[in-house]
């Protein structure tokens, strides 16, 4: 099926899975094409963390999360979905914004093959120029996600170009795609509960981008910034397009590594210490020990998170609007850091930074729940963006 292809709705049930870096969380819900999408069950279960982030140690951990979660979500006996769907953060895919150029002396007919097979070609140069950053390195890659984000023909921005003649096409596309080894373990593990051959893969950027540009119609030029477990990925956003994004290997995760590599105490106390301090209600002692560690995590994070936009912007000035995805209880820590910095010794900003977070108080009324659900962020976003596009 052609990117211009229209799918149509069916008011049956859908289910989603977020897989992330220190979490998978699941939802079933009901498509509400035209309107919005009824969540009718969430579950969310941890990934169990280790002192060091093995690899293949850290994906088995993944695998079994998700196997939880879909046993549970199964168990609770609340519906059976048509279609099952799964969006994926970092470190399980990579992307590119691509921008595909045809040229020719006499008009042609702009059709969805012509775009297909451009766009397979780009695919095959994404491979060979970058390869694919994922935990699967060894393997076969399968590209996930194709969202055509801007076609011109002749120069001017047309929105349905099938069929149109042309001299000169420009289209800027989004790819994405993940391991083939990885994408088969994850349909296997969702296989055994629901039966269903078939998942549709996507990216949480494109997600979280669909969502956030849809909801606050003003915004074009913005940032976007999931901090996860492992990772922190940047994605910015130009003139309505999702034009580049970048990622640096430092999450929540290493914060509470460190505190308990340095303190000599395990992870979980680790993780206490951070929120009684971060809460303000660690004991004076507790807190004089924890102050210069934490000091210094925060200005290692923000390093990375300097150096990244540095990358991103090329000499160009960074949106001032920022879009934030990040666990709630880590929602004011994470943002204090980025408030008390504007990067004005790497790069100029449009203006004095505006920081939103994608939550559940801002997503309020973009999604309607059955009884006392829980309301979860990540997986609002992912109904949110299922319901309108992809389903």
């Amino acid at each position: 099926m052609g990117i211009f292809s229209r799918q149509k709705g069916s008011g049956e049930l859908a289910l989603v899975f977020d897989i992330g870096s220190s979490s998978v969380g699941g939802a079933l819900f009901e498509i509400k094409k035209g309107g919005i999408p009824r969540i009718i069950g969430v579950f969310r279960e941890p990934i169990i963390f280790e002192e060091k982030l093995d690899t293949e140690k850290f994906l088995s951990l993944t695998l079994k999360a998700l196997d939880a979660v879909a046993s549970k979500i199964y168990s609770a006996n609340i519906g059976k979905p048509a279609k099952v769907f799964c969006v994926l953060s970092s470190p399980f895919y990579a992307s590119a914004t691509r921008i595909i150029k045809l040229e020719k002396n006499a008009p042609f007919i702009f059709t969805t093959k012509l775009a297909d097979d451009l766009i397979e070609k780009e695919i095959v140069l994404f491979e060979e120029e970058h390869g694919v950053k994922s935990l699967d390195v060894n393997s076969k890659v399968r590209s996930i996600e194709l969202r055509n984000m801007k076609t011109s023909l002749n120069g001017y921005m047309v929105a349905d170009p099938i069929n149109k003649k042309a001299k000169m096409l420009e289209m800027v596309v989004f790819i994405s795609m993940s391991g083939d080894q990885i994408l088969k373990k994850i349909e296997e593990t969702v296989f055994r509960h629901f039966h269903l051959k078939e998942i549709k893969f996507s990216s949480f950027a494109m997600a979280s981008f669909a969502v956030a540009r849809d909801m606050f119609v003003k915004q074009d030029n913005f940032l976007l910034v999931d901090i996860a477990g492992e990772v922190t990925d940047i994605s910015m956003i130009r003139k309505d397009i999702l034009s580049s994004s970048i990622s640096f290997p430092l999450g929540r995760n290493f914060m509470i590594r460190k505190v308990a590599e340095t303190l000599g105490c395990s992870l979980s106390e680790a993780k206490s210490f951070i929120s009684l301090y971060k809460d303000g209600h660690a004991e004076k002692s507790v807190e004089e020990k924890l102050e210069p560690i934490i000091s210094k995590l925060k200005a290692e994070w923000l390093k990375g998170f300097q150096e990244s936009l540095v990358k991103l912007s090329d000499n160009i000035s960074v949106p001032s609007t920022i879009f934030i995805t990040v666990d709630q209880e880590l929602a004011d820590f994470f943002g204090e850091i980025i408030r008390t910095e504007q990067f004005s010794q790497y790069t100029f900003t449009e203006s004095e930074f505006k920081i939103i977070f994608l939550n559940k108080e801002n997503l309020h009324g973009t999604a309607a729940f059955q009884d006392e659900v829980a309301r979860d962020p990540f997986l609002i976003i992912e109904s949110i963006y299922i319901n309108r596009f992809i389903w």
